[in-house]
């Protein structure tokens, strides 16, 4: 009859478990030296020999011939514990033996002296599954034990085990078996099994087993049932794993902010019979794997799920930055504890891509944040004013525009300086590119021509080049410098804010050079720029709300569809 190979191939001496060598090394020694206890509590996570270490233990204290704390494995005590022949050592389920009549009838006969073996071993598996009145009843006859009686306690969740029973057992905690041990555990049971096991193969089933090496032993065995050489690929395709793919698929979608590819592809699995649920945890999953090769690339492969190839996460890895992904698995995690409540699962996992697709549909900072974003990426590009023409390719010189006018009385129909085309833009020239020469870098007017610019009280000036101002400012100072007002006077351009907190906003020194750069070269003197609270002499009051509504109105201008 065929035997599973965790069963066939479970560890039967302390030097045959494979990771757990402080635990091992230590109990060897307490039975070489007799110094045992008489309670023992192991705990850890499935699949990491808590069990085995119990029998073999079992064994050792009861082992006519041990040899430096292993047993022997041939006397009449190893072989009767194996088979389970002697009533001595006893391994209960405390899941199905949880009550309190149960560890009653356990502590009755716990008082009678073992009649074939050393010491009478109680081997009490999920220990944690015992009721409160059970814990009681077990908590005298382990503070107050018989010679001849030892008790080994195993759980998986410590901490569900009262702080009574803890304080009475010597505890030892399993950790989860490294990737490395379980593929070099995998390829020599393979070895002596006959099974054509790649290294690649073995890499994938240890990561797959999550430190457990019972887990890396069943999926070796039912990828064995298949055939054929075991590889990376035999391996996803016999564990159902190839879907895969298809996840691999939704996230890039998703990254790519493609909403209309991720729902078709959404659509395809749930016809295909895939519950949303197990869809969002293999989202959620990968974009693990993701945010651990983004955040640790050396070192942290051993943390990766590895139901995805390393090509895959590279690939993947590079359409999205570490913030985006946290993003992402919050949805994600937050939209799959949401599903056991929800009336339409689909609907919600159709509304969770959505808004993972476009972040600007969660409506909370995440969604201004992706706004704020998308707006300084424009703003970086060179920005180019809608009326500017484009500058001559080959000028024969520089045009200047004040001699001109100085030759002729300027009639009032010519418009004033800072209405040419050529001065709407600041924008600087493309890189690794000669700037074109423009009006705005000719020389500056003669003093003759700048006689004729009004110097009292003029307020027009700054309403006229607030775009130049609002293309060389940051999106921050560009939605306060709109709520304010400005006025030339002589030298001097008084920029009158309404209330103290814009005047503190703008009264910087990035703010006033830009102010005073492009006033200068507008009006072609040196312009000086101050900042006071208040409105000009002379303007009436208006309602301060207008200035918000203004405000809103030129950031919907700037709105990324």
């Amino acid at each position: 009859m065929y035997q599973a190979l965790y069963r066939k191939w479970r560890p039967k001496t302390f030097s045959d478990v494979v990771g757990q060598e402080p635990i091992t090394a230590t109990l060897r020694r307490q039975v070489a030296q007799g110094r045992l206890s008489h309670a023992y509590l192991f705990t850890g996570t499935r699949g990491t020999g808590k069990t085995t270490c119990a029998k073999i233990l079992a064994k050792a204290v009861n082992c006519e011939h041990p040899v430096d704390g292993d047993p022997c494995n041939c006397c009449k005590s190893c072989l009767g514990i194996d088979s389970g022949a002697l009533l001595d050592v006893m391994e209960l389920d405390a899941a199905s033996n949880n009550g309190v009549d149960n560890v009653r009838a356990l502590r009755d006969e716990a008082i009678y002296s073992p009649a074939q073996v050393k010491k009478r071993v109680y081997i009490i598996d999920e220990v944690h599954m015992l009721s409160t009145p059970a814990f009681n009843a077990l908590l005298k006859i382990l503070e107050e034990p018989p010679a001849h009686l030892m008790f080994i306690l195993a759980t998986t969740e410590l901490h569900k085990v009262p702080a009574t029973i803890l304080s009475r057992c010597q505890r030892f905690s399993f950790h989860r078996i490294l990737p490395r041990d379980i593929e070099a555990r995998l390829a020599y049971i393979a070895q002596q099994e006959g099974i054509d096991l790649t290294p690649d193969g073995a890499e994938l089933l240890a990561r797959l087993s999550d430190g457990a090496l019972r887990d890396a032993l069943s999926l070796l065995d039912q990828c064995a049932a298949a055939g054929g050489t075991i590889s990376a690929g035999a391996v996803l395709e016999t564990l159902g794993l190839a879907g895969n793919v298809q996840t691999a698929q939704l996230i890039e979608h998703v990254l790519r902010h493609d909403a209309k590819s991720a729902l078709m592809l959404l659509g395809r699995l749930y016809t295909g019979g895939k519950d949303v649920g197990a869809i969002l945890n293999e989202l959620s999953t990968l974009c693990r794997d993701l945010l651990i090769s983004a955040t640790a690339a050396e070192g942290g492969a051993a943390l990766l799920s590895g139901g995805f190839d390393a090509a895959t996460l590279e690939s993947l890895q590079s359409l999205a930055s570490p913030a985006r992904l946290i993003h992402i698995s919050t949805v994600l995690q937050e939209t799959t504890a949401a599903l056991q409540s929800s009336v339409n699962r689909r609907t919600d996992a159709e509304l969770c891509l959505l808004r993972l697709c476009d972040e600007s549909l969660s409506g909370d900072l995440t969604a201004l944040n992706a706004r704020i974003a998308r707006l300084e990426q424009q703003l970086a590009a060179p920005v180019r004013a809608p009326n500017t023409p484009p500058a001559p390719a080959e000028p024969k010189a520089p045009p200047v525009a004040a001699p001109v006018r100085a030759s002729a009385p300027e009639s009032a129909a010519d418009p004033p300086p800072w209405d040419e085309p050529a001065l709407k833009t600041d924008a600087p020239a493309p890189h690794g590119e000669a700037a074109a020469p423009r009006v705005a870098d000719a020389p500056l007017p003669t003093e003759a021509a700048a006689q004729d610019t009004p110097r009292t009280g003029d307020g027009d000036v700054f309403a006229r080049l607030m775009e130049q101002y609002k293309n060389r400012l940051s999106v921050d100072k560009r939605a306060f410098i709109g709520m304010v007002g400005g006025r030339v006077q002589g030298e001097v351009l008084t920029v009158y804010c309404p209330t103290e907190m814009q005047k503190v906003m703008l009264d910087t020194d990035g703010v006033t050079r830009v102010l005073e750069e492009v006033t200068s070269r507008a009006l072609g003197r040196t312009i000086r720029v101050r900042f006071t609270v208040g409105q000009p002499q002379g303007e009436a009051e208006h309602d301060k709300m207008q200035d918000l509504l203004r405000m809103g109105s030129k950031f919907d201008h700037f709105t990324v569809k």
